[in-house]
């Protein structure tokens, strides 16, 4: 039996983001997206009213960030989960193995709104799955090279799975916080 394994990975991420994650950010507010439900969050936040010591991004929003990171790291929003899912995993990748335009966390343009967001969001993840759908099987089986670090021998199909992994992860923490955001004592 032959496998289509690069259509196995694509569909992997797709059917999630098809039946679960996509139709679970329908309906998210401005409200929701900046929402902080414990004191010390990071999050999105107009240009200099960060609350880290680092604020980084191009325009008139940016995403709170230290490094190293403190332990425990503080609780992340919902816009700044979107962001780390729209900028670190999908348009950073996408810009190092699919030719998208180049782009990291300190030139991004974060989204002051939740439309803005699910805009970038939705065109992140086109662009990336467009990009691992035209893979093929040699594609799949070639290096990552260096965009990935200490990573770079590793078989993109390794970083497909882990990009897979990442958008679920992230997705299911974004959709518990809308629930904890809609059951919040007013």
């Amino acid at each position: 039996m032959d496998i289509d394994w690069v259509q196995q990975l694509a569909e992997q991420a797709d059917w999630h983001w098809r039946v679960q994650l996509r139709p679970r950010l329908d309906g998210l507010t401005d409200d929701e997206y900046f929402w902080e439900p414990v004191g010390g969050c990071w999050n999105v936040r107009r240009r200099g009213q960060g609350a880290a010591p680092i604020s980084a991004g191009s325009g008139d929003f940016t995403i709170d960030f230290a490094w190293p990171q403190p332990e425990p790291p503080p609780l992340t929003t919902i816009s700044w989960r979107l962001a780390h899912v729209i900028v670190g995993c999908l348009v950073m990748r996408t810009a190092s193995h699919f030719g998208g335009p180049p782009a990291d966390y300190d030139t991004f343009p974060y989204a002051g709104t939740a439309d803005a967001a699910l805009g970038q969001l939705d065109e992140a993840y086109g662009n990336w799955l467009d990009g691992v759908r035209g893979l093929g099987a040699d594609g799949l089986a070639r290096p990552c090279g260096p965009a990935e670090g200490p990573f770079a021998d590793a078989p993109m199909a390794a970083l497909v799975l882990h990009i897979n992994r990442e958008v679920i992860h992230h997705g299911a923490e974004i959709s518990l916080l809308r629930d904890l955001y809609q059951q919040r004592a007013n």
